[in-house]
């Protein structure tokens, strides 16, 4: 019995299996608070951040919706994020900010305002650092909320903009608002 072992020449270089890694999807997030609790979005529908400044009131609409504001000679709804998650109405501070964002589906996307009490950050999260929903213990409702986000040892709550500020959804709430 005979052992032969191959060795490889110059011009036949021996295969080595390699392992392939996938690169992970990294994704940005513009982070904001209300109040003492931090919450995220996705930066792809962030438009803009400005400065608030007065609004015009519109009457007979719901609580949630602040006014209206002139960007550019269009006219863009303000949105209360505090008081849209069934919270008090927000007080405006030093850090009071309005984010511009594109909300609904393409070719029918609607630029709204939200009032936050302060912008953050960009941060960098992986899809593997966001967790599903928590079935119940939120502040607000589960299905406003895309993700947990985890970074470091912290959960940033990641919203779903098109489900939290779903335009029909709103118009919807001003309506029944309306009707009592």
């Amino acid at each position: 019995m005979s052992n032969h072992l191959a060795i490889s020449s110059a011009a036949e270089p021996l295969a080595v299996p390699r392992r392939v890694v996938a690169k992970e999807e990294v994704l940005q997030y513009l982070t904001f608070s209300l109040g003492d609790e931090v919450f995220a979005m996705d930066i792809r529908s962030v438009r803009e951040i400005i400065q608030f400044n007065a609004m015009t009131i519109v009457p007979l609409m719901p609580e949630f919706v602040r006014g209206v504001i002139n960007l550019r000679g269009a006219v863009v709804p303000v949105i209360d994020l505090k008081s849209r998650f069934g919270r008090a109405v927000a007080q405006m501070g030093k850090k009071t900010c309005v984010i511009i964002f594109d909300v609904g589906a393409e070719g029918d996307k609607v630029e709204l305002g939200l009032l936050v009490d302060a912008v953050s950050e960009v941060i960098e999260i992986t899809a593997s650092q966001i967790e599903p929903p928590p079935q119940f213990g939120t502040t607000i409702e589960r299905e406003f909320i895309l993700g947990l986000g985890k970074v470091g040892s912290e959960f940033i709550v990641i919203l779903e903009p098109e489900r939290a500020l779903c335009i029909d959804d709103m118009a919807a709430l001003a309506a029944k608002g309306h009707a009592t």
